[in-house]
């Protein structure tokens, strides 16, 4: 899918999203130390698979536990989903799983669409919460109790207070083939 195509989808996601949201506020300085990272500004492909997939699971009902369309989704059950059906990687199940699991560390200024985001709503420095990052600031996720997959900006004062790092799931299929 060519950029432009990328872009002009995520501006007209963005519109539809304006009309019920407040504009983002400017995003904050990272709350952790700056990580290197390989091919921070690499492009993959399925980084689109995951964009449209998780996009298109907005307005979905939360459901704690639930991890397809059908029965909602809690915020591992929605990440696992997505990144199951449209890249084709099995994630594990809970979100203090997700964040142990092996791939690179991405700084918040290096978002990638597609790349997981760890929260601690609770307080604290322990993983409760995370979503999908799917450019332009913002990010899916399947919030709380009562609401349902949303579209969210990672700028608001809540997320960044949360917020505890990122991780890149995503990595080139064979940088061999690559001309």
């Amino acid at each position: 899918m060519s950029i432009s195509l990328r872009v002009a989808f995520l501006a007209f996601a963005a519109l539809l999203a304006g009309c019920a949201t407040p504009p983002p506020a400017p995003l904050a300085p990272p709350v952790r130390l700056p990580v290197a990272t390989a091919h921070s500004n690499a492009f993959y492909p399925a980084a689109d698979d995951v964009l449209f997939r998780a996009l298109g699971l907005v307005g979905t009902p939360y459901r704690w536990g639930g991890n397809t369309p059908d029965s909602g989704f809690d915020c591992s059950g929605l990440i696992g989903f997505v990144y199951r059906d449209a890249a084709g990687i099995n994630l594990p199940r809970s979100t203090r799983e997700m964040i142990a699991i092996r791939a690179p560390e991405v700084d918040q200024k290096a978002l990638q669409s597609g790349d997981l985001l760890f929260f601690a709503t609770e307080g604290g420095s322990r993983v409760s919460h995370a979503g999908i990052y799917v450019g332009e600031g913002r990010f899916v996720h399947a919030p709380a109790t009562g609401g349902t997959v949303k579209l969210d900006y990672l700028a608001k004062p809540y997320w960044q207070k949360a917020y505890l790092g990122a991780k890149r799931v995503l990595q080139p299929d064979n940088l061999a083939n690559n001309p």
